[in-house]
């Protein structure tokens, strides 16, 4: 189910977040160029509207996971650092400062697993869209690929203080036969 819009009259006296943010920061500007609408036509179908309680906004969803990725965060960092940022709320589609936490960390995860590899996927491709559209990613940079392979499996068995002990001990026991000294 897609979300309803929340009653604005109890923002009736307090200022909207782009009166009074600063247009020229970096998130100011991207939460206005990216394409927030191709979202909503990806992830929409899987809001079933007569199933369970209202979703979150998507682009709440989409935004935080965007933060938490950016910033190299844990679920529970991002939504935490979220309620203290303004630049983050207004990132994730919000007009006023919010005071209490979007949502429960454990909703990113289950959010996800919903939007699958293919959904995850597609807030990469529109994040190179909007680098290709602002400037700031050449067409150029996209023609070489670089991976990082620090973290992949590898069948190395590192050195441990037993090991190191073990094998130099194998080796002046050898090097004791070859040279005729008996040991107890």
């Amino acid at each position: 189910m897609c979300p309803k819009p929340k009653d604005n009259q109890n923002f009736l006296f307090t200022s909207r977040l782009e009166q009074i943010l600063n247009p020229e920061h970096p998130l100011f500007k991207l939460a206005d160029a990216i394409d927030w609408s191709e979202f909503e036509k990806t992830f929409g179908e899987l809001y079933d509207p007569g199933h369970g309680r209202p979703a979150k906004p998507i682009r709440l969803m989409v935004g935080l996971h965007y933060l938490k990725h950016a910033y190299d965060l844990s679920d529970e960092d991002v939504v935490g650092r979220w309620i203290e940022n303004p630049y983050w709320q207004y990132f994730c589609g919000y007009t006023h400062f919010e005071h209490e936490l979007p949502i429960d960390p454990s909703l990113m995860t289950k959010w996800r697993q919903k939007v699958k590899a293919e959904g995850m996927e597609k807030l990469l491709e529109v994040t190179i869209k909007t680098g290709l559209k602002t400037g700031t990613l050449k067409k150029t940079e996209l023609k070489k690929l670089s991976v990082d392979t620090t973290v992949q499996e590898k069948a190395i068995a590192f050195p441990t203080d037993a090991k190191l002990y073990q094998r130099m001990r194998e080796k002046l026991v050898r090097k004791a036969q070859d040279c005729g000294i008996e040991l107890r």
